[in-house]
């Protein structure tokens, strides 16, 4: 997920974190300075849906272009396949996760 709200901040004319903070403080959502700044300069790795909300309705924009999904990003997270392992010298046999068994007999 990217996080795009200082994009679509800047798209309704608001270019500072301090007027942004404000705004959400007249919609009714009190953050603190420090939690502001966090979410002006990077990516949260949680936020409340409630403040999500006041987020969108501020900004005048749904959820969707806030966090913008990056399917590449998926893809790259994703375990190699024992195609792709087995052309590499790596056995197709792999162990089930989580369990500690060894291999079977030959």
């Amino acid at each position: 997920m990217r996080w795009n709200l200082r994009m679509k901040a800047a798209e309704r004319g608001i270019w500072k974190s301090t007027q942004m903070r404000r705004m959400l403080a007249e919609a009714g959502l009190e953050i603190s300075a420090g939690k502001m700044s966090a979410l002006w300069t990077s990516t949260p790795t949680t936020i409340r849906l409630d403040d999500l909300e006041v987020l969108c309705a501020v900004l005048a924009c749904t959820p969707a272009e806030l966090l913008i999904c990056e399917p590449e990003a998926v893809a790259a997270r994703k375990p190699r396949t024992e195609q792709a392992t087995a052309g590499q010298g790596h056995s197709a046999w792999q162990p089930r996760l989580g369990r500690n068994r060894s291999a079977p007999p030959l």
